[in-house]
């Protein structure tokens, strides 16, 4: 689990640390081994014990996150845990909680997102874990992925640090125009600058 999050996923993390304040680990689209994007709001003392005893392949919170479909309470899993992972979970105080995972929206992408979201005090409600799912199957979806042709030109240039006034020049079009499709790539990406929003396009094969 590492600590780095774009901005779509920042704008969820107030939600995520109402309903599990004893901290959460979202990771968006994971490919081969690592996600597009992740937030982890989990607790530093936790978060390097775990990564000290290299739990992320030994988690039954992950391993059932990876195969299943749906969001189930932590205490409904009933994978071998070898590990103890669970275990060190409760000796952190992160007693309850639940798992949601989510299939790739589409055929070609075979990508899934998953979110492990944890409470000290009590199970959470079907509510609770509702409105959890329902931020993540949003951070999720694909169509607002995608980038038009001109959007994406506009992105490629800026990452590469061309001004407006020269990529208005060379696309024979107002800076006005330029500012116009960055900002519409921004918000397609869920990103605030143009390092953030190449980092997330070039991820996503956008550009």
């Amino acid at each position: 689990m590492t600590l780095r999050s774009f901005s779509a996923l920042t704008d969820q993390e107030p939600l995520f640390r109402d309903l599990a304040p004893a901290g959460s680990y979202v990771a968006l689209r994971v490919g081969f081994l690592a996600p597009e994007e992740e937030s982890n709001l989990f607790p530093s003392t936790w978060i390097r014990f775990y990564t000290i005893h290299a739990y992320g392949l030994k988690d039954p919170l992950t391993r059932w996150a990876a195969t299943a479909n749906g969001a189930t309470r932590w205490s409904s899993i009933t994978l071998p845990d070898e590990a103890g992972v669970m275990a060190a979970y409760r000796l952190h105080g992160l007693r309850y909680g639940c798992v949601i995972g989510l299939p790739a929206r589409i055929s070609r992408s075979r990508k899934r997102t998953f979110g492990i979201f944890a409470r000290n005090d009590r199970e959470m409600t079907n509510a609770e874990i509702g409105a959890l799912r329902a931020s993540l199957a949003e951070l999720h979806a694909p169509e607002r992925d995608a980038l038009t042709q001109s959007q994406a030109e506009v992105l490629r240039m800026l990452s590469e640090g061309v001004r407006y006034k020269e990529i208005a020049w060379r696309l024979g079009i107002t800076e006005g125009a330029v500012k116009a499709r960055f900002k519409a790539a921004c918000q397609r990406l869920g990103a605030r600058t143009a390092v953030q929003a190449a980092n997330i396009a070039q991820k996503r094969g956008l550009l």
